[in-house]
């Protein structure tokens, strides 16, 4: 029998239906917050074991997480495949790797996020890491929201595409509810 990760998603209340402010600035009535997935250990097991059967023949020496979503995600999809997880973090809303970790000189990289909208965290993060001579072979995520123009392999456990609006077009404004923020990055 196959994981029905939507099921998943629905039951752990991590698919929210309102009015929400994206980090991208645009607007949605749908959003998903993976968080609430992790509080559930075997859901979250279940869910990655998805990612991580469709990457275990890559050749991965680091799996990174960017903060703050992709990190317990990482930490998951390294402990199902036994390999060295790390991550990245903002400091002053620019993403560093920090706490003594390391990149070497060629590692090849996944990076595991929580939910890939725009691609904005992971992109920064490949390009934090291919700075320091690493060299990155791919994404993994629980949720692809297939708004991306990411130009490397993408590993997810599901798609899911949610409308979003600009704010002069968004018809929940016009509607005068008011819209939620529930992502950790800060706007700019």
């Amino acid at each position: 029998m196959g994981i029905n990760v939507i099921e998943i998603l629905k039951e752990s209340e991590a698919l929210l239906e309102g009015h929400f402010l994206l980090s991208s600035g645009r607007h949605s009535n749908r959003y998903c917050q993976c968080a609430k997935l992790m509080q559930y250990p075997k859901k979250a097991e279940a869910v990655i074991s998805l990612v991580a059967e469709k990457v275990k023949d890559l050749d991965i020496d680091v799996i990174v997480g960017p903060a703050m979503g992709g990190i317990r995600a990482a930490y998951e999809l390294g402990r199902q495949l036994n390999i060295r997880t790390i991550f990245t973090e903002r400091v002053d809303n620019k993403m560093e790797l920090r706490r003594g970790f390391e990149i070497k000189e060629g590692e090849k990289i996944l990076i595991m996020e929580d939910v890939i909208t725009t691609g904005k965290s992971s992109l920064e993060t490949a390009k934090v890491l291919e700075s320091y001579g690493g060299k990155v072979i791919g994404i993994g995520c629980i949720v692809d929201r297939k708004a991306s123009d990411i130009d490397l392999p993408i590993y997810s456990a599901v798609e899911l595409i949610f409308d979003t609006y600009d704010k002069e077009d968004c018809p929940l404004c016009k509607e005068g509810t008011d819209a939620v923020k529930p992502g950790s990055r800060k706007m700019n």
